[in-house]
């Protein structure tokens, strides 16, 4: 057990980073130096009010000390940056014109509960915002439902390096 401990702790320490959650592909992740842009993926920490202490209470987000409010960052992918119109409906996301995949907004959750979310709307993001989403699991809890996230709140950008699916066989 000790051991399990002291390699994870050295993996972290070489920029890897595990994701165990279903809104992105399960795996390995790396940290990498570069900035965010449309289609990276980021790990952040959103303050916890509005929908995220809704997610933080029914579960949805995992309790631990990376992030100043109690809990561990989310994955997610930058789905639109400074600049992108995104109009947002229940049918789905669309970026710039584009219809995103696995975009349509549920109304409940896996346990039938109301999923909070903004309303429909149709904006140009400012610099500082992004539109963060699964393009892997429509389940995802994202930007559908929380809204637009502050780059400020991004730690870093991770790359996939070993990622697989349940009852899949892996991938690279």
């Amino acid at each position: 057990m000790v051991a399990m401990l002291v390699l994870l702790e050295a993996g972290y320490a070489a920029g890897l980073r595990l994701n165990y959650t279903r809104s992105l592909p399960l795996g390995v992740y790396r940290v990498v130096k570069q900035s965010v842009q449309r289609g990276a993926y980021v790990r952040f920490c959103p303050p916890r009010t509005g929908a995220i202490a809704l997610a933080m209470e029914r579960g949805y987000l995992h309790a631990g000390d990376v992030c100043p409010n109690g809990y561990l960052p989310m994955l997610k992918r930058v789905a639109a940056i400074g600049g992108d119109w995104v109009s947002a409906h229940d049918d789905g996301v669309r970026v710039d014109g584009r219809l995103l995949p696995l975009s349509a907004r549920l109304a409940t959750d896996a346990a039938g509960l109301p999923l909070p979310g903004p309303s429909p709307t149709q904006l140009r993001l400012a610099p500082s915002q992004l539109w963060v989403m699964s393009d892997t699991n429509g389940r995802s809890f994202d930007s559908r439902y929380f809204g637009l996230i502050d780059r400020a709140w991004v730690m870093e950008v991770v790359q996939p390096v070993m990622t697989w699916e349940p009852g899949g066989n892996g991938s690279g």
